[in-house]
């Protein structure tokens, strides 16, 4: 049996809840957290998937634990809105994406790995970018590091959040 070891995962694998028991009101509070937000506004941020799909995996998170578009606050929504639009823009620009997907998992059901705590996820998608890695073996395999991806975001957010 071939065996392919990840080992950073384990922190993840075997963490307790943080201070408030959520990711996200977490990655505020924390170093590490902080580490990945690659853009924020006074409502919401910009946050890079810890685990991502593909090199650029970006989510929109409100700062506010709130779980369902609807108990979003006008503001909250908006914000979250020009964000996306922010993120698209970015990702297009740094990695020449032929597509996007673009989506939010509500409750588990859905798929949410999140519970209560409402996100939009952005995956830069390429023809082609699923491999046999992710077909047979079910794991990706990603040519970038987060240090890097948020290297190469962090100056475009900056340009396209001052204009």
């Amino acid at each position: 049996m071939d065996r392919l070891f990840s080992p950073w995962r384990h922190a993840y694998v075997t963490r307790t809840a943080g201070e408030s028991g959520c990711v996200f009101c977490d990655a505020l509070l924390q170093d590490a957290g902080r580490a990945l937000i690659v853009d924020e506004g006074p409502t919401c941020y910009v946050i890079l998937n810890l685990y991502p799909y593909n090199s650029g995996h970006l989510m929109i998170v409100p700062r506010r634990h709130v779980g369902t578009l609807a108990a979003l606050e006008p503001a909250e929504l908006t914000e979250l809105a020009a964000l996306t639009r922010r993120a698209e823009m970015a990702l297009t620009e740094a990695y020449q994406p032929q597509g996007l997907n673009v989506g939010m998992n509500l409750g588990r059901p859905a798929g949410a790995g999140v519970l209560d705590h409402l996100h939009v996820h952005l995956v830069p998608r390429w023809t082609g970018d699923t491999n046999f890695m992710s077909v047979v073996g079910n794991v990706r395999v990603l040519p970038e590091e987060l240090p890097r991806t948020a290297e190469r975001l962090r100056p475009i957010f900056h340009r396209l959040s001052a204009s």
